[in-house]
C-alpha cells in the first residue's frame, strides 16, 4: 500500500461561477481516490462577468463538512483569486479580511483582457513572442503588487488560449522573462503549483512544464503544491499521480500544503 500523502489542493465547486459541483459531492469523490488532504479554492476574480463568492454563507459551509469528514480526508479553505496589479487594493483587502488557509494567485487576465472571455481582443494584432512577453511582464507587476497569496498557479496558463497555430510555451524562449518571475516568486516566499489541468485541455501535461519546474528548483524554490483544478466531480484527483512522477523526476523531497497561509512540507 502507497505510504505517499496525496493531495488535490485546486478544486473549484458551485460556489464559483464556472462549476456546478457540490462541495459535499467533491469531498467523497476525493476520500473515494483515496486522497488525504484537500483545498477548496473557488474563485473570486474582480471583473464584473465573473460571480464574487459570498463568504458569509460560503465559510460555515466549508467548516460543517470539514468537520464532518475530519476522520477521513483534510479539508482546508482557500481561494484562486484572478491576479491583476489594477486591482490590487481590492486584492490584498479581501486577503486580510477572510481567515484563508490558502491562496492561489493566478493570470486569469492580461492587461484587462481575460484570456476566455477576450482571447481575440488580447492576441489580435500580436505574434506569440509579443502576447506571451506581455503575460510574463504582467506577472511580475502582479507578484510586485498582490502580496498575501501563497503560490501562483497554472504559470504558463496563457498557452492554452492563444490563437496560434501552435501554441506551445518552451521555457527556453521565455527564459529571461521566465526566470524574473521565478526569482520575485522565491524572493518573496511564494511557491508555484503543479496543475493536471493541461491533460483535460489537450495538451498531455501538466502546468507549468517540466523545465518551468526544474528552473524554479535550480534557483532554489522549494514550496510546491499540487492540484487539479477540478470543476467537475469526475476530474478531482485526476492525472495526480503525474504531478507526483514530475516532483519525482525533478529532485523533490516533499510536497507542500497550508495552514493559516504558513507551507507544511511533507515528504514524498
Amino acid at each position: 500500500m502507497s505510504t505517499v500523502y496525496i493531495t488535490d489542493c485546486h478544486i473549484h465547486t458551485n460556489y464559483s461561477s464556472d462549476s456546478d459541483a457540490p462541495m459535499e459531492e467533491m469531498i467523497l469523490s476525493a476520500i473515494q481516490k483515496g486522497c488525504d488532504e484537500i483545498a477548496f479554492t473557488d474563485h473570486v476574480d474582480f471583473d464584473e462577468r465573473y460571480d464574487f463568492t459570498d463568504y458569509a454563507v460560503y465559510m460555515p459551509v466549508i467548516y460543517e463538512l470539514a468537520e464532518k469528514y475530519k476522520n477521513d480526508i483534510t479539508v482546508t479553505f482557500g481561494v484562486e483569486i484572478g491576479l491583476e496589479s489594477l486591482w490590487a487594493d481590492k486584492i490584498n483587502a479581501l486577503t486580510q479580511k477572510f481567515p484563508f488557509d490558502f491562496i492561489i494567485g493566478s493570470s486569469h487576465a492580461v492587461c484587462t483582457k481575460d484570456l476566455y472571455f477576450d482571447r481575440n481582443e488580447f492576441f489580435s494584432g500580436k505574434t506569440k513572442t509579443e502576447a506571451y512577453n506581455t503575460y510574463w511582464d504582467e506577472m511580475l507587476k502582479n507578484i510586485g503588487a498582490c502580496r498575501d497569496f501563497c503560490v501562483y498557479g497554472h504559470l504558463d496558463f496563457v498557452s492554452r488560449y492563444g490563437t496560434y497555430d501552435d501554441n506551445t510555451l518552451r521555457y527556453e524562449d521565455y527564459a529571461d522573462k521566465i526566470d524574473a518571475v521565478l526569482k520575485a516568486l522565491i524572493e518573496n516566499g511564494k511557491g508555484i503549483e503543479i496543475n493536471t489541468s493541461g491533460f483535460r485541455y489537450g495538451i498531455n501535461t501538466v502546468y507549468p512544464s517540466i523545465d518551468i519546474l526544474n528552473r524554479y528548483k535550480q534557483l532554489g524554490g522549494e514550496i510546491v503544491t499540487i492540484g487539479s483544478d477540478a470543476h467537475f466531480v469526475k476530474d478531482v484527483a485526476d492525472h495526480i499521480g503525474c504531478a507526483y512522477d514530475m516532483l519525482f523526476e525533478a529532485g523533490y523531497s516533499h510536497i507542500t500544503v497550508f495552514r493559516h497561509r504558513k507551507p507544511k512540507f511533507i515528504k514524498l
